[in-house]
């Protein structure tokens, strides 16, 4: 392409070749890239347990489907600034889709769970380069007045995809299989990558490439990799091994390593002297936990049904679809509500109903009905539509003009690494907890426990009419015995991650309530 016909592919002559209508046409093509990507953040949820199954795993490996995805999902967000910057918005949104594709057939045709964790992650790199660049692209494209509309659009269509992405996600696994779920998201990555040729803007290549910050970069990666492994590993090697107690211990100096370079270099990738700020201090807090109870939530309630209710895939994922829908509508409701009401008091309101949702979800039992658990989820996610809104707008509003940019960068980083250290906490926490009661429970499960006694008795009568040999009938109830332990201690280890995820988010009224005394004295 010649010299010349560069600035024809620029935002503004695009817009003067397809007249007002462009606007529109790069949405939906931003779009349609994005619901490819946040199908296959949310469709694989359904899919841990026939994972699992597939390639002999626990819980503490199968997760990092999900939160190997956010985890690098929040990298490359970091990154989608400087690699548009010297690729343009065309050919990095087109190469995301790429290598996003690639991550897609590599999960589905994965051998072994390390393949499958490797195409998860570079998914969700992908994704991370991608999603802020769709964002700013129609941000630039539409004028002033009407970017809350194009805003609260493309916020739908974000919503929107992980309301069906369950449910897809099941009716994969119940007609064809698990590897199928990897491939849902290719046929919007084929289309969006076709518009994306056609409408995304671009730009030259400039002669120099513009400097990085490379130690930043590195730095965060190596806390993420520690932290995350070491959280994860930590049930199955033990706390106090030398490899999980290495992971932990570099995690976390490279965590304030990360912190210190920020703060001197003068090229930083986050701009860490924001937090100073107490309100935005606040709402950061508060999009981490937010972020923490959604994906957290959205990757356990699935695997707590399927594994100890007994729903298909497919079951499951219909059980979430209600609440997303549900958010659908309730964005734009509560969008107008903070603007009318304080927004500390929207957010208190939310992790409220949060709370309470969780604190009925460990009522749930393996007698629990399907429409009570549509209501639990629900009660839930009406929480999560309420802090939404306000918090994105509260966290910008503390912000003065010029740090505006910046500051939406961060938020969206905490909520980000929010989900990813959620799903990370909770699956670590759920493993401790069954390590926990089935050890307590099998204390108890001696012959001087008459309950015990008398069902192994009943259970080798039952065996033996069966036709058993006798040392099999006695092998048998005993089996039969540490399968009923060990699905108590689920049963109870799920309960009591509800009850943590209900008091993280009630911990969350310390920062909301340090947000209204900030906003009340800006007021005042």
């Amino acid at each position: 392409m010649s010299a010349a016909a560069v600035p024809l592919q620029t935002a503004a002559a695009l817009t003067e070749r397809y007249g007002p209508s462009y606007r529109w046409l790069v949405t939906i093509t931003g779009m349609m890239g994005v619901v490819s990507m946040v199908l296959a953040m949310t469709t694989v949820n359904v899919a841990v347990p026939d994972v699992m199954g597939a390639f002999g795993i626990g819980q503490d490996k199968a997760q990092w489907m999900s939160s190997a995805y956010m985890a690098t999902m929040t990298a490359g967000m970091l990154i989608n600034a400087w690699l548009s910057g010297i690729l343009g918005e065309r050919r990095t949104f087109v190469g995301a889709l790429f290598f996003f594709s690639v991550g897609a057939l590599m999960g589905g045709s994965a051998p072994t769970e390390d393949a499958l964790i490797f195409a998860r992650v570079l998914q969700g790199f992908s994704a991370g380069v991608a999603q802020p660049l769709v964002m700013a692209t129609i941000f630039t494209v539409f004028p002033p007045e009407r970017r809350g509309m194009a805003m609260g659009v493309f916020g739908l269509g974000v919503v929107f995809a992980p309301a069906i992405g369950p449910t897809l996600g099941g009716l994969m696994i119940e007609y064809f299989s698990w590897r199928y779920v990897f491939f849902i998201s290719l046929p919007f990555c084929v289309v969006a990558a076709v518009l994306g040729m056609v409408f995304m803007p671009t730009r030259p290549i400039p002669k120099v490439i513009p400097p990085f910050d490379w130690l930043g970069f590195g730095l965060l990666c190596t806390a993420l990799l520690g932290l995350m492994t070491g959280i994860a590993d930590g049930q199955r090697e033990g706390w106090g091994s030398d490899a999980i107690v290495f992971r932990l211990v570099l995690g976390a100096v490279a965590t304030v390593a990360f912190v210190c370079w920020e703060l001197y270099t003068p090229r930083a990738l986050l701009d860490v002297r924001i937090f100073g700020n107490v309100e935005f201090a606040a709402a950061a807090l508060i999009a981490f936990i937010f972020g923490a109870g959604m994906m957290g939530s959205t990757y356990i309630i699935p695997v707590f049904v399927q594994t100890i209710i007994g729903f298909t895939p497919l079951l499951a994922g219909l059980m979430m679809m209600p609440a997303g829908i549900m958010l659908a509508f309730i964005f734009p409701l509560a969008g107008r509500l903070s603007d009318a009401m304080p927004a500390s008091t929207m957010i208190i309101g939310g992790l409220l109903l949060f709370a309470l949702g969780f604190a009925w979800m460990t009522t749930a039992d393996v007698d629990t009905t399907f429409w009570t658990l549509v209501s639990m989820v629900m009660v839930s996610r009406l929480g999560l539509g309420f802090i939404n809104p306000s918090l994105n707008a509260s966290s910008l509003k503390a912000l003065p003009a010029d740090k505006v940019r910046q500051g939406s960068g961060v938020a969206n980083f905490m909520r980000q690494l929010g989900g990813a250290f959620g799903i990370n906490l909770m699956v670590a926490f759920f493993e401790i907890r069954t390590r926990f009661h089935a050890d307590a429970l099998t204390g108890t499960q001696d012959w001087g426990n008459r309950t015990t006694e008398r069902m192994l008795t009943q259970l080798e009568h039952l065996l033996q009419k069966s036709g058993l040999p006798h040392q099999q009938q006695k092998a048998g109830a005993i089996d039969y015995l540490a399968t009923i332990v060990q699905s108590k201690a689920q049963i109870m280890a799920f309960s009591d991650t509800f009850i943590v995820v209900g008091v993280v988010a009630l911990a969350a009224l310390i920062p909301a309530a340090m947000l209204s005394r900030s906003q009340r004295r800006s007021r005042g």
